[in-house]
């Protein structure tokens, strides 16, 4: 059984039981083996990806990101819905929010950033001007007014290493150059999906106010908490945009490395 449609779910998302008939495989790549889930929803067969393991034990500096999104090209996913805790400096952007990122700043020192190491598979330059995909955007702020969530269709999201929370300083700067969100995970997995030729998009859910503009310190139990209460509306999300995404659908983003039929601008 071939599957398209991918979720990878972050902090707070570790439980593929909103799929039915859900199974375990092993899937092996270049980069290590990782653990899928596999289900279905209304028919769809969907793969599932816990990005920080069960129980959260993997930190987002650690995680494989390679060998997730290879093994998801493996499987033959060609949509990815990625959720993402963040923390705001757009007060525009509250708590209990979603954000459906559209572009990213990178502040990650030493992780794998690309699929293309100049070996046999040669040096690629691969164009990220839209990181995100249109389409899959589209259908998500589609889905969240029939479900009436409130939700920003466009925000930048700063990526740093952690595990560490950023300074009140690193913030600043981060607001000056134009960040909306922070987090720790997105890069570089929205540049390998590009890389692998598979649609993604970013649920960022707002957990707090970044360091220096919320009035307290951070914890990891308040992101916690508010993924918890924000998660059946997350899962209603998740599973609305699911009914929209034809599985046999065409993109820009399929064709990003290798060039083809659809290649043009705003198609995905």
């Amino acid at each position: 059984m071939t599957v398209r449609i991918a979720i990878i779910g972050g902090t707070g998302v570790y439980d593929p039981e909103i799929l039915d008939d859900v199974r375990t495989e092993q899937v092996s790549t270049p980069y290590g083996d990782i653990s899928v889930n596999i289900g279905s929803y209304r028919g769809k067969p969907i793969a599932f990806i816990s990005r920080h393991g069960q129980g959260h034990t993997v930190p987002p500096h650690r995680v494989n990101y390679r060998a997730n999104i290879a093994g998801l090209k493996k499987l033959g996913v060609r949509s990815i819905l990625a959720t993402a805790a963040v923390g705001s400096l757009n007060r525009a952007m509250k708590p209990g929010s979603f954000v459906f990122v559209d572009q990213f700043l990178d502040f990650t020192k030493a992780r794998a950033q690309t699929f293309f190491d100049g070996d046999e598979k040669g040096v690629v330059h691969c164009d990220v001007t839209d990181p995100y995909c249109l389409e899959l955007r589209e259908i998500l702020v589609r889905a969240a007014w029939e479900l009436r969530q409130p939700a920003a269709s466009g925000g930048t999201y700063a990526c740093t290493d952690g595990p560490r929370f950023e300074s009140a300083a690193e913030i600043t700067m981060i607001r000056q150059l134009g960040g909306d969100l922070v987090g720790m995970t997105g890069v570089p997995e929205v540049v390998l999906a590009r890389e692998a030729e598979i649609c993604y998009a970013s649920i960022a859910m707002v957990t707090n106010f970044a360091a220096g503009i919320s009035q307290t310190r951070l914890t990891h139990e308040e992101v916690l908490e508010v993924m918890s209460l924000n998660a059946e509306n997350l899962r209603r999300l998740i599973m609305q945009a699911i009914t929209m995404i034809g599985e046999e659908r065409e993109c820009a983003c399929h064709w990003a490395v290798s060039g083809g039929p659809v290649h043009s601008k705003g198609e995905g």
